[in-house]
């Protein structure tokens, strides 16, 4: 049984409406070409012209478009069905999507991450939807004689209201396959929308409470090999010595291999692999460094003082600033590495042929599988496909391409086919994680309380550059310096969700919260007279938009009735990460003693919202995550191996936990600008901040509740 949904783009046509008489639009998913619309007649015209994505009409009146982003969770396969269904005027449940096969050179962004699947995407599918609605339209006036204009359309109908009479667009599909494509077509106006702003479920939600095979664990092919891999025990490790004998004599096991710093146990089945990997015996010794978390903190102390740092940014004169100030803050902040944790832990499937190399699994970067297992076997890109099942979650795990190098490079030791299954323990031992960074933030201030100069440093274990220099509040004071220094550590690092302002909005925001107490401000309004300041007299390039910040900055406010309630400590926070704007008012109540966190308030400012319930839920899970990893994330090392190997010793949020979240939208009618990652940045420092005001202690590391200043606290209204 294999589970794999995606396709061909000629396959597409074989099973779209071309089999039947319908009508198939050829389209450009890219930017240089996205207004080219051609009706395709024929199999022979998919060869004619350069088309990288089709939207079908059938004379059953199912809609199918074919996408080239895989799901991650972040709703595509429900959210685009209403972009097309909306410019069509369809029964949105009708639109269906087929994934494609990895092809880019058919296509200019074929990965999820980012939070960009709906912004690349939105002109694209809300044209192909207008232009097929425009042949059905003229088809039916055709057949009518009468004027197109006197025509509308609704639920995948065209109708004449006048005459009182109707088709359907299967109806009218084998017409509209004959009228010439208009150059270009008007969209709807923002305001008619029917179906985009609705809340509609995940169509997939009953396959996967349901456990219909859709994942890459659920992959299955006939004849195929498992693999499970014994990885070094610590990061700076190499493999001294290996006894697989007693291993290589479990029943059904096929063989052991050695590859590079790996040891893999090859057999016919997981349960049989996984006993025999517990009977391996291989002993490790030192490669180079060998590091521990005490170790990194000793560093990051000297990496703050270092005259070696990166420039990011500079305005003004931040000596004299600094030199002239009544008053100097100065605050460092510090996060520890964390794991990503998907649901589903890596997997993947490679059969190495000679006449080619087949790759299936899940993977949010799919040409970076393909590129470096061609770069693995000495092969052209060209032999290797990559199908792409359903993702098991990601949160940026799944952009690498490690997992998928295992199992071709075993594949083609083996000379079979090969599923390689990584456990918990595999991907929190020996995955790729967020970075330990640490800030340190310097305020000058005048003897008004004015801010003149502002400093910012960021340092971080393989972190590239740790800061956002052009975020806010940069603009907004005249004398400032962002520069940053790294470490090089032989612990694998990579991107973890908002990768960077993930931990850089809770630090930055907390500092201008004790900044605010400095100088006696509301913190709300602190920030606003910072934008203000930024407005009237800005100091370099601005590329925040200030009445976006502003507007969810307003609505959070209004929503949280913010600085009006009693008996209640409210910390603020606002970020702009991905294009978006996210603004939170968090809430703690102190009850028999005990801080507890009730609630927190979300306003976001997306541009349009597709699909409510889709964009709900990703503030909802952006907030519990930020708060889960800011309460509890911590990967420690000691002498390079983590000390934290599965969850009952790597703690994540609980649902009991979850206060309560509000969530609020700004609508202005933009186009969307993405919403997967902006409203995790802002939670930790709005509950930092809201714990500062009913405790009076600040919070400078994460995870909270490894610090003095939470004793007795509790998350959630269940406590």
């Amino acid at each position: 049984m294999e589970t794999i949904s995606t396709t061909s783009r000629r396959n597409f046509l074989k099973i779209a409406a071309l089999s039947s008489g319908g009508l198939v639009l050829g389209f450009h998913w890219n930017e240089s070409a996205a207004t080219s619309f051609k009706v395709l007649k024929d199999e022979a015209m998919l060869s004619e012209h350069n088309f990288n994505s089709y939207l079908s009409i059938s004379t059953e009146d199912i809609i199918t478009i074919f996408s080239p982003n895989p799901e991650l969770g972040q709703n595509i396969k429900t959210s685009f069905p209403m972009i097309v269904a909306e410019e069509l005027d369809a029964d949105w449940s009708k639109v269906k999507i087929i994934q494609a096969a990895l092809d880019t050179k058919k296509y200019e962004r074929q990965l999820t991450g980012g939070s960009g699947a709906i912004p690349h995407s939105w002109e694209r599918l809300r044209k192909a939807g207008a232009t097929a609605r425009h042949l059905l339209v003229e088809a039916a006036a055709k057949r009518w004689s009468v004027a197109s204009s006197a025509l509308v359309t609704e639920n995948g109908k065209v109708i004449d209201k006048a005459n009182n009479r109707s088709l359907s667009y299967g109806e009218l599909v084998t017409d509209a396959a004959t009228i010439a494509v208009p150059a270009d077509v008007k969209l709807k106006d923002k305001k008619d929308f029917k179906i985009i702003g609705k809340a509609i479920k995940n169509v997939e939600n009953e396959a996967i409470f349901t456990g219909k095979p859709l994942f890459g664990l659920d992959f299955y092919r006939e004849g195929m090999l498992h693999a499970m891999v014994q990885r070094p025990t610590g990061f700076g490790m190499k493999i001294k010595s290996v006894d697989s004998a007693a291993a290589r004599a479990v029943p059904g096991i096929i063989d052991v291999v050695q590859f590079k710093n790996n040891v893999a146990v090859v057999g016919k089945s997981t349960w049989q692999i996984i006993k025999a990997r517990k009977l391996l015996k291989v002993d490790y010794e030192p490669d180079g460094t060998v590091e521990s978390s005490a170790d990194h903190d000793k560093l990051f102390k000297e990496l703050l003082n270092s005259k070696d740092a990166t420039v990011r940014r500079k305005n003004g004169d931040v000596e004299a600033a600094f030199k002239n100030a009544a008053k100097v803050i100065v605050k460092e902040y510090q996060c520890p590495f964390i794991p990503h944790n998907p649901l589903e832990p890596m997997n993947f499937f490679a059969d190495v042929r000679a006449d080619g190399v087949e790759l299936i699994g899940p993977t949010q970067t799919p040409d970076r599988a393909r590129g470096e297992v061609a770069k693995l076997l000495n092969i052209s890109p060209e032999k290797i496909t990559v199908e792409i099942t359903r993702l098991g979650g990601g949160f940026g795990r799944r952009l690498y391409a490690d997992y998928v190098l295992e199992a071709a490079e075993l594949s083609s030791i083996l000379k079979a086919p090969v599923k390689v299954t990584w456990l918990r323990e595999d991907d929190m031992s020996g995955g790729t994680y967020r970075p330990a960074v640490r800030y340190r933030f310097e305020a000058a201030l005048d003897g008004n309380g004015n801010v003149i100069g502002y400093k910012l440093r960021g340092v971080g274990m393989n972190s590239g550059n740790p800061t956002r220099e052009d975020n806010f509040p940069s603009g907004a004071v005249e004398n400032l310096l962002i520069d940053s220094v790294e470490h090089k550590s032989s612990i694998t690092t990579g991107a973890w969700r908002a990768p960077i302002t993930n931990f850089l909005a809770y630090a930055e925001q907390a500092f201008l919260d004790e900044v605010a107490a400095e100088v006696k401000q509301d913190p709300v309004q602190f920030r606003l007279n910072l934008l203000e300041k930024a407005k009237k007299s800005p100091t370099g390039p601005i590329k925040y938009d200030i009445d976006r910040m502003k507007a969810v900055i307003e609505l959070v406010a209004e929503k949280s009735n913010w600085g009006k309630k009693k008996n209640v400590a409210q910390g603020f926070s606002v970020y702009f990460s991905h294009r978006s704007y996210v603004a939170q008012v968090a809430e703690v109540e102190v009850k028999n003693g005990k801080p507890t966190l009730q609630k927190i308030y979300a306003a976001a400012d997306c541009g349009v919202v597709v699909n409510l319930s889709g964009a709900m839920q990703q503030v909802r899970g952006g907030i519990v995550d930020g708060l889960g990893h800011a309460f509890y994330g911590n990967l420690t090392f000691k002498n390079g191996e983590p000390e934290q190997k599965n969850f009952n010793t790597y703690r994540l949020i609980r649902l009991k936990e979850i206060p309560e979240i509000d969530v609020h939208f700004v609508n202005n009618g933009i186009d969307p600008t993405g919403l997967g990652e902006p409203a995790l940045p802002p939670t930790g420092g709005a509950v930092a901040n809201a714990f500062f005001k009913a405790t009076g202690k600040r919070l400078y590391n994460q995870p909270f509740f490894k610090q003095d200043a939470l004793e007795g606290v509790q998350l959630g209204t269940k406590g």
